[in-house]
């Protein structure tokens, strides 16, 4: 049957020059909250007024203590929480979902990276498709009524057309990560699909700025700068590649 909304009736924003629509999601899912997006994410919601609870596992992909920094702000927040726990565990995400009564879930959590996918393989799977499954039925289950899944631009692998879009084929994934992002995508088609859930997957374009993840070469780069040592080139200088910055990023999500 039709995927029932919790019948929660739109509220009417008014002000000057405004009259804008729309249903004022009181509480919040957010995995990976305590990661580079994620956190920035945690703010603006908290700023906003909401209710957010924040999921994480504190993974050794980079240093723990930088995540932990990353929530200080939001820690001092009443309307705060953080739950620490794998979204491979089942059980545990079965639990929260039922119990937190969220109206929206937004999924951000996952193992990131192109070039440690190929390194292994396996745990990319585990993470990025397993762990989507677990929390698209545990939505399904608590009757959610809005899930975003961060997807990536690495689904469109070497897609020469440019510039892209949302309606090109993306069937070539060239790397373990790309593909477990695609296939989150198919599960979101799926329960979409079958349950009527209203799912919505974003494509998020390499993003940069405050509390960047380490790994990533904006990071890298900066620091090198900050130290007098020399930037390394790869290639022959001839690779362009768009930088999304992180409040366009929440702006969007």
């Amino acid at each position: 049957e039709p995927y029932p909304l919790a019948g929660r009736s739109p509220q009417r924003l008014r002000g000057a020059g405004t009259d804008v629509s729309y249903a004022m999601a009181e509480r919040i899912l957010i995995t990976g909250g305590a990661g580079f997006i994620g956190s920035h994410l945690v703010d603006r919601l908290l700023a906003e007024g909401r209710h957010v609870t924040a999921l994480d596992n504190f993974d050794d992909f980079y240093p723990e203590q930088i995540k932990r920094a990353n929530l200080a702000e939001a820690s001092r927040c009443p309307n705060f929480r953080l739950v620490e726990a794998d979204i491979r565990d089942r059980r545990t995400i079965s639990h929260l979902l039922q119990a937190g009564r969220f109206d929206v879930v937004v999924h951000l959590a996952a193992r990131a990276g192109v070039r440690p996918s190929l390194k292994d393989p396996l745990l990319y799977n585990d993470v990025n498709v397993t762990g989507t499954v677990n929390l698209l039925e545990a939505a399904r289950q608590a009757r959610i009524e809005r899930f975003i899944f961060a997807s990536s631009s690495s689904v469109y692998g070497n897609n020469s057309k440019v510039p892209f879009a949302e309606d090109d084929r993306v069937d070539q994934p060239i790397s373990p990560y790309a593909a477990t992002k695609r296939a989150g995508e198919l599960l979101c088609y799926n329960y979409h699909h079958l349950y009527g859930m209203n799912i919505f997957c974003l494509r998020l374009f390499t993003v940069y700025g405050p509390r960047c993840r380490p790994d990533l070469a904006v990071a890298k780069f900066t620091r090198l700068i900050e130290t007098g040592e020399p930037v390394p080139m790869f290639g022959d200088g001839s690779m362009r590649r768009d930088f999304t910055y992180i409040d366009d990023i929440v702006d969007g999500l």
